[in-house]
């Protein structure tokens, strides 16, 4: 037994007075048919339902055309979770990219303390006490702090 074709509970567009609006690009487009996916994991759409109104996204010219796609559907929790995950990604690497810097400042201050070190002690023609460990070891051991206790460096970055 076949089942009757399933009508979308939207109208179909009519002719180009219906194409008023702002154009829609493949990207808008793309999250459209996302939302809608999204729309039917969480069980807001069937297939049939979903299937329509996918060929319709993929065809839409305006935006006009894809708000009335989704206008109907509820906030969708795949799509929540799915935006935490990218939240918590973007977090990791703003916080390696952070340490990455920290790393390169240190780096570079050593450089520069022991190059005044090196040509100190060549002026003297000795080598003198190698004094960039104490600023070096302090700095490294605050780096390290943030290492062990991090949340003291998130607090000491809130606004």
């Amino acid at each position: 037994m076949t089942q009757p074709p399933v009508q979308p509970p939207f109208p179909p567009p009519a002719g180009p007075s219906a194409r008023t609006g702002v154009r829609a690009d493949d990207r808008e487009r793309d999250a459209t048919a996302e939302r809608l996916g999204d729309a039917l994991a969480d069980g807001a759409l069937s297939a049939a339902e979903y299937q329509a109104r996918l060929d319709r996204a993929l065809g839409a010219a305006t935006r006009d055309e894809l708000d009335a796609l989704t206008a109907d559907l509820p906030e969708s929790r795949s799509a929540a979770v799915r935006a935490a995950a990218h939240a918590a990604t973007e977090r990791r690497l703003a916080d390696r990219l952070r340490w990455r810097k920290e790393i390169g400042y240190w780096a570079g201050g050593a450089v520069i303390m022991n190059v005044l070190w090196a040509a100190g002690s060549l002026s003297s023609g000795r080598a003198e006490d190698y004094w960039p460990a104490w600023p070096l070891g302090i700095w490294g051991a605050i780096l390290l702090s943030y290492v062990f206790w991090p949340e003291r460096d998130k607090k000491d970055r809130a606004p």
